[in-house]
């Protein structure tokens, strides 16, 4: 069986190849590199933070107490920091609370006891956020 010149023209017609447009080709690329670009960005400020804080130890003293050591890392001990730590209780609801300010000092790792007051017995200390004064 053999298939004539116009049998060929109609199926060539009939199945286009697949193609691109340039334009959707360029608004692909362009959205690519500024999704890389965002990416790296992100990268450079977040990798590494002004402040990083965690708690070390905690203790719990009673139902409505807990102690704890906070230990705050900064490159540059002159800045001020402002911690929140928050103390969740077996049920993983929080059960306390608090704001810890963290005066400029001369060493860059600087450990701060903390204490806390709770209205339920609380099970873990952790650093909810923790910044530049």
């Amino acid at each position: 069986m053999s298939s004539s010149t116009a049998d060929r023209e109609r199926i060539r017609r009939r199945y286009p190849p697949k193609r691109m447009s340039p334009v959707v080709i360029t608004v692909v690329g362009v959205v690519i590199v500024a999704l890389v670009g965002y990416v790296i960005w992100v990268a450079a400020h977040r990798a590494n933070p002004p402040v990083t804080a965690r708690i070390d130890t905690f203790a719990v003293v009673s139902d409505t107490e807990m102690q704890a050591t906070l230990v705050v890392d900064r490159p540059d001990p002159a800045i001020a920091v402002k911690c929140f730590l928050i103390v969740q209780a077996v049920s993983y609801e929080r059960v306390g609370e608090r704001w810890i300010d963290v005066p400029s000092d001369t060493e860059q790792l600087t450990r701060v006891p903390v204490s806390l007051r709770t209205f339920k017995r609380g099970t873990s200390i952790s650093v909810d956020s923790c910044g530049p004064a």
